[in-house]
C-alpha cells in the first residue's frame, strides 16, 4: 500500500516538473513540495520515527556532499567567467571555413566540457559563436553541436556532469575508470552527427557581425591568465585529491575554493570596493544559479524517499522480469532521459541496484554515465545545456527534432556499440 502511495505522489511531482512552462511553475518548488509530501507521508505510515529520522538524516547527508560539490564548482565557474578567463581559449579560434570551425568548437566543447560542465561550456561556447557568426541560420548548427559535444564531453568526466558527479561521490564510479570506459563511446557520440553536419556547412565561409568586438574586459591579461589556470587546475586537482587523502570530493572542491579565494583578495586589493565586487567570490556567489542547486536538493531528497519505501527495489525486480537484459533497460534510460531530467533517472538507478550486486566502475554503472548523460541530446529540451541553448539562440523544438534529433540517435547507438563491444573485448 505504502509505495504504490509513495509512487504515486511521485509521479505527480514529477509530472509538475516536466511541465514547468505550460503550468508556469518552477520546476524547483514542484520538487521542494514532491520531497515534503513523500517523506511526510512515508514518516506518518512507518510507524518508527527513529528509523525515519535516522534515514532522512543519512539522505541529507549524501544529498549535501552533492549540493555542496556543485556551489563550489559552479562558484569557481563565475570567477573565471567574470575575469573574462575563456577568453584564453577562445581567442585561439581563428579560420575562414565553417567546417573547421565546426570541428575546432565541436572539440573544444567535448574537452572543455569535461572539465567544466555541460551547461557552462555550451554557455560560453554559444557567447562565443555570437562573436564569430553574423547569421542565426548558422548559428542554430553551431548551437545544436555545441550542445551535443558538451553532453558527450561530460558523460566521461567524473566532474563533467551533474550526473557523473553524483555517481562519482557515490562510490559507483572512480575518475580514472570512467574516462578510460567511457571516453570512446562519448567520441563516437560526437563524432558522427559533428561529420554529418560539417558535410552540409562545407563551401560556406565564416562571416562575422559587423562592427567591433566588444571583449568587455575589466582585468589585467596576469589577472585573467592567473584566475583561469588557477581555477581550471583546482577543478582537474579535485580527483587527485580524493584519491591521495581519501577525503570526500565536496571538501576537494571548497578547499580549491578558499585558495580561489583568497588569490582573489589578495590581487585585487588595491582595488576600489565597487571595482572589484564584480571580480571576487563574493560576485560570484550572487550570480551561480541557486534555483537549480534548490532543484537538485528537492530531486535528490524525492528520490531517496523512494528509495526507503522500497519503490526502487520493487521497479528494479520488474524491469529484470519484464525487460530481462541490464543493457537494455540502461539504453531505455537513456533515451528517457531525453524527455526527463536525468538527474532522477540516475539517483533512480543509485537506488535500484547496490554496489554489493554491482561493483564500482562495473558495467551498469558506466553504461549508466554514457547513456544518461548523452540521452538529453536526442531533445533539445532533454539536458540543461540543451534548454540554454533554446533560450539563447531562439532554437525552435521542431526544428531541432527535423534537422538535429536523427543525428543525435545515430550518435546515441554508435556510441552504445563502442562501449559494449570495447567492454566485452577487455573484459
Amino acid at each position: 500500500m505504502l509505495p504504490s502511495v509513495i509512487a504515486t505522489i511521485f509521479v505527480i511531482a514529477y509530472a509538475a516538473i516536466a511541465l514547468e512552462h505550460p503550468i508556469r511553475i518552477n520546476k524547483s518548488a514542484s520538487a521542494l513540495v514532491g520531497a515534503g509530501v513523500l517523506w511526510t507521508i512515508y514518516a506518518i505510515f512507518s510507524g518508527d520515527p527513529a528509523l525515519v529520522e535516522q534515514q532522512l538524516n543519512e539522505s541529507v547527508s549524501s544529498t549535501a556532499q552533492i549540493v555542496f560539490f556543485l556551489i563550489g564548482a559552479m562558484t569557481i565557474v563565475e570567477v573565471i567567467d567574470a575575469h573574462n578567463g575563456f577568453e584564453v581559449i577562445t581567442s585561439l579560434i581563428r579560420t575562414r571555413k565553417q567546417v573547421t570551425l565546426m570541428w575546432l568548437v565541436g572539440f573544444v566543447t567535448f574537452f572543455l566540457s569535461a572539465i567544466l560542465d555541460n551547461l557552462t561550456t555550451t554557455i560560453v561556447m554559444i557567447s562565443l559563436m555570437r562573436k564569430l557568426l553574423q547569421h542565426q541560420s548558422d548559428r542554430l548548427f553551431f548551437a545544436s553541436m555545441i550542445v551535443i559535444a558538451a553532453n558527450a564531453g561530460g558523460a566521461w568526466s567524473a566532474i563533467g556532469d551533474v550526473t557523473t558527479t553524483m555517481l562519482w561521490i557515490g562510490g559507483q564510479i572512480t575518475p580514472l575508470a570512467i574516462i578510460k570506459g567511457v571516453f570512446l563511446a562519448s567520441l563516437i557520440n560526437l563524432v558522427v552527427p559533428l561529420a554529418v553536419v560539417a558535410y552540409l556547412l562545407r563551401g560556406r565561409a565564416v562571416v562575422t557581425p559587423d562592427g567591433k568586438r566588444d571583449e568587455g574586459l575589466r582585468t589585467t591579461v596576469f589577472e585573467r591568465n592567473l584566475t583561469f589556470y588557477l581555477g581550471l587546475g583546482i577543478l582537474i586537482l579535485v580527483p587527485a585529491f580524493k584519491t591521495v587523502t581519501h577525503l570526500p570530493p565536496f571538501r576537494g572542491i571548497l578547499f580549491g575554493l578558499g585558495i580561489l579565494w583568497l588569490v582573489g583578495e589578495l590581487i585585487h586589493r588595491a582595488k576600489e570596493e565597487d571595482a572589484k565586487t564584480h571580480l571576487t567570490l563574493v560576485g560570484a556567489l550572487k550570480r551561480i544559479d541557486m534555483t537549480s542547486i534548490v532543484f537538485f536538493i528537492g530531486i535528490l531528497l524525492a528520490v531517496a524517499a523512494l528509495e526507503r519505501a522500497h519503490v526502487l527495489e520493487i521497479l528494479a525486480k520488474w524491469l529484470d522480469t519484464n525487460v530481462g537484459r541490464l543493457d537494455v533497460i540502461v539504453v531505455l534510460l537513456g533515451l528517457l532521459s531525453a524527455i526527463v531530467d536525468n538527474v532522477p533517472l540516475v539517483a533512480a538507478s543509485m537506488g535500484m541496484y547496490s554496489l554489493t550486486q554491482y561493483p564500482p566502475d562495473s558495467f551498469l554503472w558506466e553504461f549508466v554515465a554514457y547513456c544518461a548523460g548523452t540521452g538529453g541530446s536526442i531533445l533539445i529540451i532533454g539536458s540543461a545545456s540543451g534548454v540554454a541553448a533554446m533560450g539563447l539562440e531562439k532554437i525552435h523544438f521542431f526544428w531541432y527534432v527535423r534537422r538535429i534529433s536523427g543525428l543525435a540517435l545515430l550518435g546515441y547507438f554508435g556510441g552504445v556499440m563502442a562501449y559494449i563491444v570495447q567492454y566485452r573485448l577487455l573484459h
